[in-house]
């Protein structure tokens, strides 16, 4: 029996005269993701991917399993192929869709005519198969609105289709398709859900670590790729750049007043990732701050930082609550890495009683103490390590 599987593309159909194009990006994404696992045949149909395993060999639960991590699926099935008539659609759904039958005690039928040539109609379509369904599977019942399993039959140009419930993919939109951004990576839970959601919604992902050698250590930076690899299963390969952070948090630290010291990391991280972004043809900066978590994430502080880069600043995260953000931390598989006892450059030399109601001249002040700032930024941009993640 020949199986495929099926790729429902969501909201990708909105793109109007634009569609292919967003498509045709989302396929070039699959066959990334799906590399490892064998060769593949990619048809567009409607709002419908299919994907036809070329060998026999091919592991499609390990395909499936790679497609749910695709941004811009809204959802996929597996089906089984079948001829375009009543009796080979029924043995199908009987002999292909049996196990999940004898599993479950209610279903309903769907079918889908796009043939509209195919003698019966789909309701005629639903009827004959449902009866055969009850009748072989004398302990289920009909249940239009809410039935552990639907069976669902597609009647296209060439064949039908026979497929049970649809998966629920990773949605959004293919990731490529909405420029590129530089995200500031930290070891902490709240940067990868920014980096996660954003590349959710087609972003392509550089990132920026900065790092305080030796009041960080290289299990703090190790921490970091393993969170950019999780980001990465979903996005493909991340250029992550490893800034040398030390020299200017020791300036900070010996030139800044305390209370500002924070607010002026802050400032110069985003001057150093400006740098980097805009000779990697980025966009954008992001960033994983929520307003009020801490004191240099206030209405009042982010206005200070935002003012340091000219590109704009996305922060997904800006209106959740801690609990939200570890919902999807959790969700992408990130909250254990992130919650290991290795600390970043963000916790060294923090403020007692930092300034939570900053205004930006007095920040600016601060800032001015210290000597040849410029050129310290230049050095920390230009000295940054590469490094692939995947």
């Amino acid at each position: 029996m020949k199986e495929i599987i099926l790729v429902k593309n969501g909201e990708l159909v909105l793109k109007g005269l634009n569609r292919s194009a967003f498509e045709d990006v989302l396929i070039k994404n699959m066959k990334r993701h799906l590399a490892e696992t064998g060769e593949f045949k990619f048809t567009k149909s409607q709002s419908t991917i299919m994907v036809e395993p070329l060998s026999e060999d091919v592991d499609l639960d390990d395909a499936a399993e790679c497609l749910l991590k695709v941004f811009g699926i809204a959802a996929l099935s597996r089906a089984a192929v079948c001829e375009k008539n009543m009796k080979s659609i029924i043995n199908t759904v009987t002999e292909y869709l049996g196990e999940e039958l004898l599993s479950v005690k209610t279903f309903k039928v769907e079918a889908k005519r796009s043939d509209k040539k195919f003698p019966l109609k789909s309701p005629e379509i639903c009827r004959e198969t449902g009866g055969i369904i009850l009748k072989n599977f004398n302990h289920l019942s009909v249940d239009v609105h809410n039935p552990q399993l639907t069976v669902t039959i597609e009647i296209r140009d060439g064949y039908a289709f026979v497929r049970g419930n649809n998966l629920k993919g990773a949605g959004g939109m293919p990731t490529g398709t909405s420029g590129r951004a530089a995200v500031l990576i930290s070891g902490g839970i709240d940067s990868p859900v920014a980096a996660y959601m954003m590349a959710k919604r087609g972003i392509e992902l550089i990132s920026v670590h900065f790092a305080s050698p030796p009041y960080t250590s290289e299990l703090a930076e190790m921490k970091v790729m393993d969170l950019l690899k999780k980001v990465a299963a979903y996005c493909g390969a991340i250029v992550t750049f490893v800034v040398p952070f030390t020299e200017i948090q020791e300036a900070i630290r010996d030139c800044c007043p305390e209370e500002y010291s924070t607010l002026v990391m802050r400032r110069i991280m985003m001057k150093i990732s400006d740098i980097i972004a805009k000779s990697q043809n980025c966009q954008a900066l992001i960033t994983g701050e929520s307003v009020g978590q801490v004191a240099s994430q206030t209405i009042y502080a982010l206005g200070c930082t935002d003012c340091a880069s000219d590109l704009p600043i996305f922060r997904p995260c800006i209106g959740m609550d801690k609990d939200e953000i570890v919902a999807v931390s959790r969700k992408i598989d990130t909250f254990e890495t992130s919650i290991r006892p290795y600390e970043d450059c963000c916790t060294v030399f923090t403020p007692k009683h930092p300034k939570t109601k900053p205004k930006l001249e007095d920040v600016l002040e601060a800032e001015s103490k210290i000597e040849n700032l410029d050129n310290l930024i230049k050095k920390a941009a230009e000295n940054a390590k590469r490094v692939f993640v995947k």
